[in-house]
């Protein structure tokens, strides 16, 4: 296992040394954007970084639409500029009856066309679930245009979750409930929406609850909620084909109801899980792809949680370091003591630093990070913000430099693919694991092509300010 099994048991005092160290930190946070319902509602996590540079996400509810069916409203999808004004880009639920679905659970998935695809829970097919419809597969391009690819139906699959970018330009997929057992699917849909129903969930691994992450051997991974040992959840391995394995069921002492996972740069996943642990707080774990796990963390054993509890998911950002956002905990004056919760840095040597406790007015309850290309972060809270208290958008800088992201991360030789970053127009060379290739610049994105010949390995790209390297190697797929 990695070096962070190595803090297992000191991490109680590496927390509070954190915590009490914190005001020490050269950091920024700024609030970008406090909703008001009629802009959105309850914004979801992860967000995403578009070709233009911009942010986008979607709120679960919110949002104006005279034909929306419940009193919260549908929810929206929303742009950022990097100065933090937003635009609302679209409105579901924007014709009677809902075909293009509503209450979107997931956050947005930039397809390698620079479009963006996602899901909603209802709405699509009216004679599915008693006239509700049982949720929608869309794509949304940057200026709003929206297009409805699929309307589950039960049989196929009932309340999709998040979607992943395989090879070629295909989208997978699992969705919580129907298919042929009941407990679920796992699916693939073409960028046109051709969908196919690759295979459905046994009741041992029934109702997966995260979006899949696709992995450097070519499978994919993600996590069931519940099912199936003392309904505290489970990881899960997926192949292409639908073979499915479960490498973990949580017990309740190592973690209970799992979020998603990453892949870390060491090839093992990371993951949190929202309670269960030595406390009952949540924990977070590394767990390798044979299946052995490793509890790296048990929230929360400071006085009154003020490191945070109900961790939310984490990611690895490009210095090494593991975020985590919490949901609760931190600081004590807010939510009648509960706290609004924290975010925080793990390194791979086991300290742990306090980057940011909500108070409220910045918002409660964070949910997953993202790094943008020029290094900061940006989140979302489900809660609080100024006004009427309906979630906010943020921003926190910790002072990491930038690089480039590829779409996707994987893809054979000849194989399109797009390179974001920042500042990126007068860039005079890309390079494959060292092998040039040919491309096109735009201010924030490259349109590049996988070189004959390239290995596995940094993307770097050349430009009048500097050399920008990927986040993560680029794998060549033979």
């Amino acid at each position: 296992m990695t070096r962070l099994n190595s803090w297992k048991y000191p991490c109680a005092i590496f927390l509070f040394l954190a915590v009490t160290a914190s005001a020490s930190l050269a950091q920024s946070f700024t609030t970008l954007v406090n909703f008001d319902k009629t802009n959105g509602e309850t914004p979801l996590s992860p967000l995403v970084q578009g070709f233009d540079g911009n942010i986008y996400g979607a709120t679960s509810t919110g949002g104006v639409s005279s034909y929306c069916q419940t009193n919260d409203s549908c929810g929206t999808v929303f742009s950022i500029t990097p100065s933090g004004v937003m635009t609302t880009i679209y409105n579901f639920c924007a014709q009677p009856g809902c075909p293009d679905g509503y209450l979107p659970l997931a956050g947005l998935t930039l397809g390698s066309d620079g479009n963006f695809y996602g899901t909603t829970q209802f709405g699509g097919n009216l004679s599915c679930d008693s006239g509700n419809g049982c949720g929608t597969v869309f794509k949304i391009t940057p200026a709003g245009k929206f297009t409805t690819l699929h309307s589950w139906s039960g049989p196929d699959g009932f309340g999709p979750v998040a979607l992943v970018e395989g090879s070629g330009g295909v989208f997978y997929g699992t969705t919580r409930d129907g298919g042929a057992n009941g407990y679920g699917t796992f699916y693939k849909i073409t960028a046109a929406g051709t969908l196919t129903t690759v295979s459905s969930f046994p009741k041992s691994a029934a109702n997966p609850a995260s979006g899949l992450v696709l992995a450097t051997n070519g499978n994919f991974y993600g996590t069931t909620y519940f099912y199936p040992a003392d309904h505290c959840g489970a990881v899960l391995e997926i192949t292409p084909r639908g073979t499915l394995s479960t490498l973990h069921s949580f017990g309740g002492t190592d973690g209970c109801q799992p979020g998603g996972v990453v892949q870390g740069a060491d090839g093992n996943f990371y993951g949190t899980t929202g309670g269960g642990g030595s406390n009952n707080d949540g924990t977070i774990f590394e767990i390798a792809p044979a299946g052995d796990l490793s509890t790296l963390y048990s929230f929360c054993p400071q006085n009154q949680c003020a490191g945070g509890r109900a961790p939310n998911g984490l990611i690895q950002a490009t210095d090494g370091n593991f975020y985590v956002s919490a949901a609760y905990g931190g600081s004590l004056s807010c939510d009648s003591g509960n706290g609004c919760g924290t975010i925080f840095r793990i390194t791979d040597a086991g300290t742990l630093t306090m980057l940011h406790q909500f108070d409220f007015a910045d918002g409660e309850g964070p949910g997953v990070l993202m790094q943008a290309t020029d290094g900061a972060f940006f989140g979302t809270t489900t809660f609080g913000g100024t006004g009427r208290y309906y979630g906010t958008v943020f921003s926190l800088d910790v002072g990491l430099g930038p690089f480039v992201e590829t779409n996707p991360t994987m893809g054979k030789a000849g194989a399109k693919v797009a390179i974001l970053g920042n500042n990126l127009k007068g860039a005079t060379s890309v390079t494959f694991g060292g092998t040039p290739t040919n491309f096109k610049a735009y201010a924030s994105v490259i349109l590049a092509t996988v070189p004959a010949g390239a290995t596995t390995g940094t993307v770097q790209v050349t430009t009048p300010s500097g050399t920008l390297k990927s986040n993560v190697p680029f794998l060549i797929i033979r």
